[in-house]
């Protein structure tokens, strides 16, 4: 599976069109449509519908993979940036991105998910940045 596959489907799923997802990815629709192929090979399922009005629609193995694809790019994303622009870290050992993880207000991950109020794991119930020691 390449990322490239996944970036394809997430911008064809997003538009249900190849076409237009050709246009706002700057490929050729017949890139595009190499791009899903592959992926539906690598899969082992087809992932959309063809209609007739040169429209698509998720199949069920689509939709399944819809937003393990969007998480899968999401966290290329989140690596790519914080390798390529390295936070420096703190003397209480937290970096600025960790700071902007657990803040009270945003409550959330990058991807939205995992913590709970307060920047708290909602798996082990410590606090996010914590590095094994007691506060």
């Amino acid at each position: 599976m390449e990322l490239q596959h996944l970036r394809a489907f997430r911008e064809v799923a997003r538009e249900l069109s190849f076409t237009r997802a050709a246009h706002n990815l700057h490929y050729s629709q017949p890139a595009v449509t190499a791009q899903i192929k592959g992926l539906e090979e690598d899969m082992g399922a087809s992932l959309f519908q063809r209609r007739g009005n040169r429209s698509v629609e998720l199949t069920p193995a689509g939709a399944r993979l819809r937003p393990l694809a969007e998480q899968i790019l999401e966290l290329v994303e989140t690596a790519q940036y914080e390798i390529a622009d390295p936070a420096p870290v703190t003397a209480n050992g937290r970096t600025a991105a960790d700071r902007r993880m657990t803040s009270p207000d945003r409550r959330m991950t990058p991807l939205g998910r995992g913590t709970s109020r307060l920047g708290q794991s909602r798996a082990t119930g410590s606090r996010l940045g914590d590095r094994g020691g007691r506060a």
